[in-house]
């Protein structure tokens, strides 16, 4: 049997050639990325085969470049990549848990439906989240600090695993070196999750922008106003790192990260 982690390039249809690696158990279609994904079992491991065509191909190279520099064990990393007819594949382990927000993926409900994994997650016990909160802040840490800002990161890149409760970080594909200057009316990515700026072309994105949406994951995790879960404490935090005017946030997700670790000292 071929080896997926050996493929350089392929001639044929990529659902051939995963059919010839292993069983293809898991299809995912219809992301707005548009990109199609794939669970393969080469009876040794499972893999997350992730494939991009024509102008969507930029974003897995994108994610190569991400993946090269920024490591962090609770970033899924990228194992390989390889070129299909027209397009790329790149390769990532399949990790236990459940995707918090993909509707599209296997079992996957909208997230506003009481049975949803977001909404499952979100009745969990306050501690718990805040661990979960605890590994996103702490990856992030990792990320700036090898110069890269948050893009498109909402509560579908976090694979929960209830029993471990563990999360992993996933699908980061659009994250890139910072600051940078957005060219476009309005930077791609969930608007639940976004800052001020990223509607705003000419506007500077930079790690405020990210401490804007690692409080955002805060909020959507713990609760909105009024319906806040944890401490008085911790809502301060958020609240501050939520601040509409980049200038009243921390400047630094380091600087986040100390305020949130302090209060709840």
């Amino acid at each position: 049997m071929p080896s997926l982690l050996a493929t350089r390039r392929i001639a044929i249809h990529i659902e051939d050639h995963l059919d010839s690696i292993g069983d293809v158990f898991a299809t995912i279609r219809g992301h707005d990325s548009g990109c199609t994904s794939y669970g393969v079992d080469d009876g040794r491991d499972r893999w997350f085969v992730k494939v991009a065509y024509d102008a969507d191909v930029e974003q897995l190279r994108s994610a190569e470049r991400f993946h090269t520099t920024v490591t962090h064990p609770a970033i899924v990393s990228l194992r390989h990549a390889f070129d299909v007819p027209g397009g790329r594949a790149v390769v990532y382990p399949w990790v236990p848990g459940e995707i918090l927000n993909d509707p599209l993926a296997p079992g996957g409900r909208p997230r506003a439906a009481a049975d949803s994994a977001l909404q499952r997650f979100r009745a969990r016990p306050v501690a718990s989240i805040e661990r979960v909160l605890d590994t996103v802040i702490d990856a992030h840490l990792t990320v700036v600090r090898d110069g890269f800002v948050a893009v498109d990161f909402y509560d579908g890149c976090l694979m929960y695993d209830a029993a471990s409760e563990q999360v992993r970080l996933v699908d980061l594909d659009g994250y890139r070196p910072g600051p940078y200057v957005l060219d476009a009316d309005r930077q791609y990515g969930s608007r639940r999750f976004m800052a001020p700026e990223e509607f705003v072309r000419g506007s500077t994105i930079d790690e405020r922008t990210t401490v804007f949406t690692l409080g955002r994951t805060a909020r959507v995790l713990l609760g909105e106003a009024g319906q806040w879960r944890g401490s008085a404490a911790t809502e301060r935090v958020v609240d501050r790192a939520t601040a509409a005017d980049p200038a009243t946030r921390f400047a630094s997700v380091e600087a986040l990260a100390g305020a949130w670790f302090g209060s709840r000292a």
